[in-house]
């Protein structure tokens, strides 16, 4: 018989077991866990997706030819709401794209047209766009430029990977090679619809957050003739953002600026965001009061609603004499651009054309390609500068080179296709009437020199002979 101090031996010794054993427990349970949360917050997929049988046999064939693409799937909210694969390729045999593929009726294109089966608001929105307009650079200045000029195998490469090109389809329902791929936000397909969402929603995530970055955009919109991602990251916007991504809560349904973050704007904000006042877009341009893609600038239909409506996105930022301050120095430095040089080289031009001095046909002069750069790149640059506050684009990459050509470049070139007298006649007609290129026509007076040299030794410290 035990003694009661070895019965209590014992007790304590089961007590000890039991609770070992627990902790074991507890401790696998925390283990796994961290295991499952681990997975989460890395972007695994869920155990188990509910998808089609057809999606199913798609992921099991994919997921041993292309992994990446199928593990980018099955982080997206698309896999957790079991839209699959073909949800979103499947085709009718009467498609104009439609080809057999392992026993199932698809299309390779997933179309703007097929995303509005589940977006209809916003493939609404995008379709009446500039955007989805992208596409028609095909009958453009710019096209003629590229495919006679360059080569089509350069478009095909450069210009309509931005712009979009017509994907064209092969008999068997196959997409011919040189055209695609494509995803040109203005592609046209073969369905008739215009666009292409997976532009800014890159495949197969379709994450929102990629979208609302800027470097979404920075695909197209940068380069010498319309730099808007590098004038953006020279700005406070952009310099903000680099500072602050992290408290832009970019996964955000709603991301109402003002509400769901403050820090910093991205392109998105401004052209598509949502304010506490005005709904989210896709039609980029509704906010947008001018055009300052042309040789001079125009102001849209409806410009001061569309002004209101971007007004109404920096109000959560900047107090109203801040705006109307940015937007009175905007528009002064597209009047300066259109009216001392873009209107001046336009009409000079023409004229010359009309003389019979140069052709008709473009590219084939030297001056065409002078005036060319003059408002196509350097008077683009300015005025972007000038939009998205970008004070080094609207000065020495934009005015700065416009100023530049337009007296040292185009101008000479002028009197030599013209000739002394014509220049003459030329000169009087279009310049002479404006005092701002009284320096240029009459030369500095004594008193102006004199005044820029003494400046220059008192900054400098020497005289400028």
């Amino acid at each position: 018989m035990e003694s009661k101090r070895g019965l209590a031996g014992n007790h304590k010794k089961e007590v000890d077991m039991k609770g070992k054993g627990l902790l074991r427990l507890m401790a696998c349970a925390v283990t796994l866990g961290m295991t499952i949360l681990g997975g989460v917050a890395a972007g695994a997929a869920p155990d188990k997706v509910a998808i089609s049988k057809e999606g199913q046999a798609c992921v099991d064939c994919h997921k041993a030819q292309s992994p990446a693409f199928v593990k980018e799937w099955e982080q997206s909210t698309h896999a957790k709401k079991s839209v699959d694969c073909y949800t979103c390729h499947k085709a009718d045999k009467s498609d104009p794209d439609a080809m057999e593929h392992n026993g199932f009726t698809i299309a390779i294109l997933v179309t703007p047209k097929d995303c509005s089966q589940c977006h209809p608001k916003e493939v609404e929105e995008m379709t009446t766009s500039h955007h989805a307009k992208a596409g028609d650079i095909l009958n453009s200045l710019d096209n003629y430029l590229g495919e006679v000029i360059g080569g089509p195998e350069a478009v095909a490469v450069g210009c309509l990977q931005c712009h979009g090109g017509k994907v064209k389809v092969l008999a068997n329902g196959k997409l011919d090679i040189n055209s695609w791929p494509n995803t040109g936000i203005g592609r046209i397909n073969p369905d008739g619809s215009k666009g292409s969402c997976t532009a800014c929603h890159a495949r197969h995530d379709f994450s929102k957050a990629q979208a609302r970055e800027p470097e979404a955009c920075g695909k197209c919109h940068l380069g010498p003739d319309h730099p808007q991602k590098e004038v953006y990251e020279e700005s406070k916007h952009g310099i903000l953002y680099v500072a602050n991504k992290d408290r832009l809560n970019l996964n955000s349904d709603k991301w109402v600026v003002g509400k769901d973050y403050s820090a910093a704007p991205t392109c998105a904000t401004c052209h598509m965001g949502a304010t506490p006042d005005q709904p989210a877009t896709h039609d980029v341009g509704m906010r947008i009061s001018w055009t300052l893609r042309p040789p001079v600038s125009k102001k849209l239909d409806n410009w001061e609603k569309r002004r209101e409506a971007m007004k109404d996105v920096c109000k959560n930022c900047h107090s109203s004499p801040f705006i109307g301050g940015f937007y009175n120095q905007f528009d002064n430095l597209v009047d300066l651009y259109d009216s001392k040089f873009a209107k001046p080289a336009g009409e000079i031009r023409k004229e010359l054309i009309d003389k019979g001095l140069l052709t008709k046909a473009d590219f084939d002069d030297k001056l065409d390609w002078i005036y060319w750069e003059l408002w196509h790149h350097e008077g683009r640059r300015a005025r972007h500068g000038a939009a998205m506050s970008g004070p080094d684009y609207a000065w020495w990459h934009g005015i700065y080179d416009v100023a530049k050509n337009f007296y040292g470049e185009f101008l000479p070139e002028v009197k030599r296709v013209a000739g002394p007298d014509l220049y003459k006649e030329i000169e009087k007609k279009y310049l002479e009437s404006d005092v701002r290129h009284e320096w240029y026509i009459k030369g500095m007076s004594k008193e102006q020199l004199e005044k820029i040299q003494k400046f220059y030794e008192k900054r400098y410290g020497e005289k400028q002979e």
